[in-house]
């Protein structure tokens, strides 16, 4: 039997099929031999059917059983009957029924796998990433693939319906100064000449807008040559929209829509929108991130006052340059010595200046390396701050600048609350985070960068601000503590756009260099304009639970941006160098 033509997947066959002929094709899952009877489990993307040979049946299809092993793909030919009452396998879809092969086709042999597909989660990533076809064939993992086609699908329905057109932009583009770095790819035509793969779609789709198509989208695949992590990759998947004649609302109400419509389609989950929304400073000020994890009530507060007039000389120094004091408070746990002392150890590897800890008895005495220092009437004035402080909680606190001692608290607050198990499971909480900043200092190149992008909008009145006090129409959205996107309103005047360039450091030649195009675009008529731009890689990992972006791609690169399966990036013979004008220079030792 040399026949494609199968009757039905093996995860499908149901009563409709019962006592009829079927062919099935598919991979050997397991092989059980009781001598006269041989049992295979016949997998196929839809699931797993059991196979009965018998000799009585076909002898020919039960010798050839015989030599089956696993992973093994074959076609069957037999009819569907009922399992015997006390074989049936509730475990799977197929478990009330089998089929008793009459004739057997093996298309392809297998030789031993390099390891087990039922234990693969124990096997070391590495491994399973270079042989990713097999690791592939686990029904885990293609589930969660078909899982993000479904998504996707549901993604584009909902965007068609509301009048965006997908359009393709280009992969080879111009570098520029965008924000991460790029992958270069060298030019053989134009030696000498580079393009870039694009970090993003940013520039062609704020041109579509300018070209009249008002609302644009995008699967998009997106490359940035930057440090990876664990929802981090050098290629990666996103949503990327853009709109013309919108507000910021209008971009975060049909957000909100989409991803209602999409939840409902794919998972039955009922989304409830609006969803909610917090400034940037009032995020920071809370929790010392601007992607705030929501599921657990670990506030930051601001002790500041309480320790003003301390004879400590590190929180004294600390003040006196403007610092601040931080605390969080963990409530009804009774940390031990040796606990206090590990959390204090890893503020430190977190290049914390140090981690200061105070915690109230039952009796009302404070307890604390410090606490012979603290000020008479501490606990009293901790309640003014902290209402909801109760005897036998403890207090972890970090004093420094605000922004570098908020934001080691709001590492320490992830790390508590994973540690302690604070994390509810299967709780979705969504934010909206509003009002960044439109530009930070970099010290290190001593100049203003944007935080963003250079084509985001600044907010009304910003000519008459210090940079650090500028807000931009910025926007990103949160999921669990994780930034799954982010968009902004465009600036849209030539002006204002070179206004901006200018704060950044451009001058009017590098301007017209890097962004001329641009300028020019934006002298004929160019409508006010927004969008958004939405990791599928990390959605994907959020709704489906997984630990790393790696398990919903399939094809990613290690954390060191290695493809184990085809063994790149590799070296290139320097004669093919040379037809791009290129020659490697080995860097000298110092």
């Amino acid at each position: 039997m040399k026949n494609f033509e199968r009757s039905s997947g093996c995860g499908l066959i149901n009563k409709d099929f019962l006592n009829k002929k079927v062919t099935l094709v598919g991979w050997v899952n397991k092989r059980r031999d009781h001598g006269n009877l041989i049992f295979i489990d016949l997998r196929d993307r839809t699931g797993l059917v059991q196979i009965v040979f018998n000799p009585e049946v076909s002898k020919e299809a039960h010798d050839t059983a015989h030599h089956l092993r696993s992973e093994y793909v074959i076609s069957i030919q037999g009819l569907v009957v009922l399992r015997a009452a006390n074989t049936i396998n509730k475990d799977i879809a197929t478990g009330l029924f089998e089929i008793q092969a009459n004739q057997i086709t093996i298309f392809s042999k297998s030789k031993t796998l390099p390891f087990s597909l039922e234990e693969a989660d124990c096997v070391e990533e590495e491994l399973r990433l270079k042989y990713r076809y097999l690791d592939l064939r686990r029904p885990e993992m293609q589930v969660k693939l078909a899982f993000r086609t479904k998504f996707i699908l549901a993604l584009r329905n909902f965007l068609n319906c509301e009048g965006f057109l997908e359009i393709e932009t280009p992969i080879l583009t111009k570098n520029t100064a965008e924000g991460a770095r790029e992958f270069i790819v060298p030019s053989r035509i134009n030696k000498g000449s580079f393009y870039a793969l694009p970090q993003s779609p940013q520039l062609y789709k704020q041109l579509l807008m300018a070209s009249g198509l008002e609302r644009y989208f995008q699967i998009a695949r997106c490359f940035r040559d930057e440090d990876l992590r664990a929802d981090r990759q050098p290629e990666f998947t996103q949503l990327d929209m853009e709109m013309s004649f919108i507000n910021e609302i209008d971009i975060q109400n049909i957000i909100e829509r989409m991803l209602q419509y999409c939840l409902k389609e794919t998972v039955n989950q009922d989304l409830s929108i609006p969803l909610q929304r917090m400034t940037y400073d009032e995020a920071f000020r809370l929790y010392g991130s601007d992607k705030p994890d929501l599921r657990y009530d670990i506030p930051i507060y601001d002790l500041t006052s309480i320790f003003e007039g301390i004879e400590l000389n590190f929180i004294k120094s600390v003040l006196t340059i403007g610092g601040k004091v931080g605390a969080l408070h963990i409530p009804k746990h009774k940390f031990t010595r040796s606990e206090l002392d590990y959390w204090v150890e890893l503020a430190k590897k977190n290049k914390a200046s140090g981690l200061l800890w105070i915690r109230i008895d039952e009796n009302g005495v404070v307890e604390s390396p410090v606490s012979k220092f603290l000020p008479e009437g501490f606990y009293n004035k901790l309640l003014t701050l902290i209402s909801k402080f109760e005897k036998g909680d403890t207090l972890f606190l970090i004093a420094g600048k605000y922004k570098d001692a908020w934001t080691q608290l709001g590492r320490l607050r992830n790390q508590i609350a994973a540690k302690l198990n604070l994390i509810p499971d299967g709780v979705m909480k969504w934010l909206w985070i509003t009002d960044f900043p439109l530009f930070e200092f970099d010290e290190k190149d001593n100049r203003w960068c944007s935080v963003h992008h250079p084509f985001t909008s600044p907010q009304e009145g910003w000519q008459n601000k210090k940079p650090q006090d500028v807000k931009a129409r910025a926007y990103d959205i949160v999921l669990n503590g994780i930034e799954l996107g982010g968009g902004s309103i465009r600036i849209h005047d030539s002006e204002v756009q070179a206004q901006i360039f200018k704060c950044l450091g451009f001058d009017q030649k590098e301007m017209e260099k890097q962004f001329g195009f641009l300028l020019t675009a934006q002298e004929f008529g160019f409508p006010p304009h927004g969008g958004i731009a939405l990791g599928i890689d990390r959605l994907m990992m959020l709704l489906l639970n997984c630990n790393s972006i790696r398990e919903v791609i399939a094809f990613p690169k290690t954390q060191t941006g290695h493809d184990p399966l085809m063994d790149a990036p590799t070296t290139i013979n320097p004669a093919k160098l040379k037809d791009y004008g290129l020659e490697l220079v080995v860097e000298e030792k110092e």
